[in-house]
């Protein structure tokens, strides 16, 4: 158990809390903050992509001649365990 001034965080989440924090910083040095619609489809899938913008989870930024998808929301979906039931 680690100790803040405003509340005791145990050591485990404080970790990954850690961790999430360092990988996103790294990741912004070498990745854009948008992806369009294509390359989302891509890496994620489209059917999970239409699925969570269907469901509300992630919203598109609509741009001329373009739909993109923050990366960030993106990989935090992809991370997130899916309970299809």
């Amino acid at each position: 158990m680690i100790q803040f001034s405003d509340r005791a965080v145990p050591y485990g989440v404080f970790l990954n809390d850690l961790a999430d924090a360092l990988t996103e910083r790294i990741r912004k040095k070498d990745e854009p903050e948008y992806i369009c619609q294509n390359e989302a489809f891509r890496r994620f899938g489209k059917c999970n992509v239409m699925r969570w913008r269907e469901t509300g989870k992630i919203e598109p930024c609509k741009r001329p001649g373009k739909i993109e998808y923050r990366l960030i929301e993106l990989q935090r979906l992809k991370d997130t365990k899916q309970d299809y039931f």
